[in-house]
């Protein structure tokens, strides 16, 4: 059974992150993990939302493009979770664009 993605996710883009924004996002993977993030990416995407919905994004863009997904770590009351899509900025943008298609 396939359910439509929930209207609460946030995406947001980076073209080309800044080293900075890319240790801030590494600090928040699982330490045995962030070598695989590590280093210069062409763009990130950020995707917010309900654990299920989370799941279901990094699966489809990983389907969807060559891409790199991450869980991203934090403290969120409203029990949001987040994903990192590493890539070039084509392959983010596909993956993104699969993404908001779901919507």
């Amino acid at each position: 059974m396939e359910e439509r993605l929930s209207s609460n996710l946030r995406i947001r883009f980076i073209k080309s992150p800044t080293p900075n924004t890319i240790a801030l996002l590494a600090q928040r993977v699982a330490a045995e993990r962030r070598e695989r993030i590590l280093g210069k990416w062409d763009a990130v995407g950020l995707v917010q939302g309900p654990l299920a919905d989370i799941f279901a994004c990094a699966d489809l863009a990983e389907k969807t493009a060559n891409v790199v997904v991450e869980e991203i770590r934090g403290i969120c009351p409203q029990h949001m979770t987040m994903i990192a899509i590493f890539g070039d900025t084509a392959s983010v943008e596909t993956a993104l664009k699969r993404i908001l298609e779901r919507e």
